[in-house]
């Protein structure tokens, strides 16, 4: 399980308004049939609207600066081992995405009108998607840009010959285009890797947007705060503030554990994610103390993710700064493509 929490920007600024999000969101709708269609839902219903999603984010914002988020986005990214243990995918996803919310009110160190903060003060809607595809911020589409641009600026000869603005080889130019489709590191089923191409496997994920302000349009509850738990005087009281994130990551698997009855492996737990970041000495120690059977599902997941598990430490002796450093590089590339809940 992966999740990230954000604000949204555009060119830097924050949004002023939920439209191009939703917009964002509902472009996996394109071309479908009605019945096919995934809608928005919440705690308190389902088939919303991406029209009324807007109504109801941008009517949210009362005394919000313009340089001050209007909105989160939350982001639910299961592995495909925990997809596989859901029986009714769609349905299993929106029961685990209501009670996941319960957790997010639950981080919240802070009280509304007495009370600690509960789901029913979070304005929020949710979408499962499908697909997923390369943006220009993916390694892979990063580094097969070298290639692209020979590759168009092939293309560019061959039109300007076609029109006669120049003189070539059009055959040759073509047969160096095909040279470079192929020489490109990053192919996906025989072919180069794009921006706009879908991504192969299961890419199913969870989409939330969450009002920075309470249902009631008078208390902002933000989750990007810095301070975890703490209170200050504000117009004469005391006034509780914070966002655990850390509990509410963790909190995230349990929930999903608990309802799905989730056996997670060492290597797929937020704690030993935070462990190799802090400590990876302590990571890859409890890594090769797990269990026999444990520690074999463990390889096995870190191989299919990516990471070179030949070259996991498997002693003190091995625990070299270079050793850690190689093997961290593949975790980064596992929990960039959401491979493995790390």
């Amino acid at each position: 399980m992966y999740i990230t929490i954000s604000p949204q920007k555009i060119s830097g600024d924050y949004s002023q308004s939920v439209g191009d999000f939703v917009s964002y969101l509902e472009k996996e709708n394109e071309g479908k049939p009605i019945a096919e269609q995934e809608h928005f839902f919440n705690q308190y219903g389902e088939e919303i609207t991406g029209s009324e999603v807007i109504k109801e984010i941008d009517g949210n914002t009362a005394k919000l600066k313009k340089k001050e988020p209007k909105f989160y986005s939350i982001t639910i990214n299961p592995s495909i081992r925990e997809l596989k243990q859901l029986q009714d995918p769609k349905r299993d996803l929106k029961t685990y995405t209501q009670e996941l919310m319960k957790d997010y009110a639950k981080a919240f160190h802070r009280e509304i009108n007495g009370k600690e903060v509960s789901v029913n003060d979070i304005k929020y809607f949710a979408k499962i998607e499908y697909q997923r595809s390369f943006k220009g911020t993916d390694k892979e589409i990063q580094e097969n840009q070298p290639y692209a641009t020979k590759i168009l600026s092939f293309k560019h000869e061959i039109r300007a010959i076609e029109e006669g603005r120049n003189t070539g080889n059009i055959k040759k130019l073509e047969n160096q285009i095909s040279r470079l489709e192929k020489q490109a590191p990053h192919q996906q089923n025989g072919k180069r890797i794009v921006r706009g191409m879908p991504k192969e496997g299961s890419q199913t994920h969870i989409h939330i947007i969450v009002s920075r302000k309470d249902m009631s349009n008078s208390v902002s509850l933000s989750p990007g705060g810095k301070h975890k738990a703490s209170e200050v005087m504000m117009h004469g009281k005391i006034v509780k503030r914070g966002f655990d994130r850390n509990g509410f990551f963790a909190a995230s698997e349990k929930t999903f554990d608990k309802l799905f009855h989730y056996k997670r492996n060492y290597v797929e737990s937020y704690k030993a994610r935070k462990t190799l970041l802090k400590n990876p000495k302590i990571y890859f120690s409890v890594l090769s103390g797990l269990p026999t059977n444990e520690r074999a599902v463990a390889y096995k997941l870190l191989s299919k993710s990516g990471v070179p598990t030949m070259n996991i430490p498997t002693n003190k002796l091995q625990l070299t700064v270079k050793a850690i450093k190689k093997i961290k590089q593949g975790f980064d590339k596992a929990i960039q493509s959401s491979s493995i809940g790390i």
